[in-house]
């Protein structure tokens, strides 16, 4: 099996771990469910299955069953804390603890660093903005921003993105970017997405009263439209956005960093809702 630490679902992590068990012997869910300590025959099934959940007790014992110690069976907790949380703030403490106990034992989470990219609005700002400033020192790019942040802040995100190989740095602070693409495929991504996503939504808010109309464009429409017609929205939204991408990723020379939000969300519930 793949180090725990390449997991981030405690559910995959668990039918890999039954997988591995079933080709190397007659292992079935219900010896899964017995050796783990639990009465129902399947119920280890269901839990992978995702038609059911791990209590705190039942946590331990399926722990208890794949023979986690240490850091392993720390990270399968946290692991666990993350899967079934009920709201991004719980999920965001649960990720933070797995990188933590895996960072403490020198060990490798898969998208952390993705993740803690999309986390900020501040590192993709500064990934746009500190190539175009060369030679400037922390607190003038702080400056630069909207809204203004602290030099410290620019400069833990600069360490970070050179660190992650997002910047490089071929000077006196002067930084290039690389070709490195921020991606990531987890389930840890989209939760740093959101949480970027309300903190831009609550800067276009912002801009609306801080920033001249010249250099800002914010509209909108309020229409009823059919599930069929949202589809289309979406998809050509998608499109709009990506064709922004491959326009801007042309530029060769710019001056500023700008921000495009695309939202699309009903005001109402659907007749069958």
């Amino acid at each position: 099996m793949k180090p725990i630490t390449e997991y981030q679902d405690y559910r995959e992590y668990m039918r890999d771990f039954y997988e591995e068990r079933k080709r190397s012997s007659l292992f079935s869910w219900r010896e899964f469910s017995k050796l783990a300590g639990f009465s129902s025959p399947n119920y280890i099934q269901l839990v992978c299955e995702g038609k059911s959940r791990l209590s705190k007790t039942g946590v331990g014992k399926v722990a208890d069953a794949m023979e986690l110690a240490g850091a392993d069976r720390d990270y399968f907790f946290a692991m666990e804390r993350f899967g079934d949380a009920k709201n991004d703030a719980t999920k965001i403490q649960a990720f933070n603890e797995m990188q933590k106990i895996a960072k403490e034992n020198r060990l490798r989470v898969v998208d952390a660093e993705a993740f803690k990219y999309f986390e900020s609005w501040v590192n993709p700002v500064l990934r746009e903005l500190a190539p175009i400033m060369p030679g400037a020192k922390p607190l003038e790019l702080a400056r630069n921003c909207y809204p203004v942040v602290s030099a410290a802040e620019v400069r833990h995100s600069l360490d970070f993105m050179c660190h992650a190989e997002f910047l490089k740095k071929v000077g006196e602070d002067t930084y290039v970017q690389t070709e490195k693409v921020v991606t990531g495929s987890s389930e840890a991504i989209p939760l740093a997405l959101r949480s970027m996503n309300r903190q831009m939504s609550k800067f276009a808010t912002e801009a609306i009263d801080e920033v001249p109309p010249e250099k800002r464009h914010i509209a909108g429409v309020t229409l009823g439209i059919s599930e069929a017609t949202y589809q289309w929205l979406v998809q050509k939204l998608e499109t709009l956005r990506q064709q922004v991408v491959a326009m801007a990723a042309k530029e060769k020379e710019y001056d500023k960093v700008y921000r495009l939000n695309l939202q699309l969300f009903p005001l109402t519930k659907g007749k069958e809702e």
